[in-house]
C-alpha cells in the first residue's frame, strides 16, 4: 500500500510499476505529466503520480494507445472508443439521467469507500501505535532492570567499601589492644621489679 504523505524516488516508482525510469520520464512528456521536483530539482513521486501510472498501465493492457490515453487523462469525462483515437460520446444531458440521482449515487459510493479507506487507514495506525507502545514499555522495562543492575553495584561497592573500613578499623584496634597489653605488661613488669626492692 502507498505510504500517503510519502515521496518516492523515481527508482522505486519504477519498481512499483513496472516501468523502467526512461519509461517514467517518456511518459511525463507523452502524457504531459506534472511530475513536481525538490529544491534540488530531482523529481518525486507521490502516491498521486503512482497512480497516474497504474492507471495509464490498465489503460494500455486495455488496448488504448498513448493518444487516447492522454485524451483520457486531460478529459476523464470523455469516454474513449478504444478502436478509434477520437472520442466517441460524452454525457449528455438530453439522456434520461436524473443527474440528482446520479450524484447522490456517486457521493455514497465515494463516501464509502473513503469511510472503508480511512478505517484502513485507522486499524493500521492502531496496529502502529500498539507496536509502538509495546516498544516503549519493553525500552521502560530494561531501563529499570539496568538502572536497578547498576543501583545494586553502587551498593555492592559501597558495601565493599564499609568493610574494607571495618577491617581497617579491626586492624587498629587490634593493634592498640596489642599496645594496650604490653602497656600493661611493662607496667606490671615495673611494678613487679619495684615490689621486689
Amino acid at each position: 500500500m502507498l505510504e500517503l504523505d510519502k515521496q518516492y524516488s523515481i527508482s522505486e516508482v519504477a519498481e512499483l510499476t513496472g516501468y523502467p525510469p526512461h519509461v517514467l520520464r517518456y511518459y511525463e512528456k507523452e502524457f504531459e505529466l506534472q511530475i513536481p521536483r525538490n529544491e534540488a530539482n530531482h523529481r518525486f513521486y507521490t502516491y498521486t503520480e503512482i497512480e497516474t501510472f497504474q492507471y495509464i498501465k490498465s489503460l494500455q493492457e486495455k488496448g488504448f494507445s498513448n493518444k487516447q490515453i492522454k485524451l483520457i487523462l486531460q478529459s476523464p469525462e470523455i469516454i474513449v472508443n478504444a478502436n478509434e483515437e477520437t472520442a466517441l460520446t460524452s454525457i449528455s444531458p438530453s439522456a434520461n439521467v436524473n443527474t440528482l440521482e446520479l450524484a447522490k449515487e456517486i457521493s455514497l459510493n465515494l463516501q464509502e469507500v473513503f469511510i472503508d479507506e480511512l478505517h484502513k487507514i485507522l486499524n493500521n495506525n492502531a496496529d502502529h501505535n500498539e507496536k509502538l507502545i509495546s516498544e516503549l514499555m519493553d525500552e521502560i522495562i530494561a531501563l529499570r532492570k539496568e538502572l536497578a543492575s547498576k543501583e545494586r553495584d553502587v551498593l555492592i561497592c559501597e558495601n565493599a567499601k564499609l568493610k574494607m573500613k571495618l577491617k581497617e578499623k579491626s586492624y587498629e584496634v587490634a593493634g592498640l589492644r596489642e599496645k594496650l597489653k604490653r602497656i600493661e605488661n611493662s607496667k606490671s613488669l615495673f611494678q613487679r621489679l619495684f615490689k621486689k626492692q
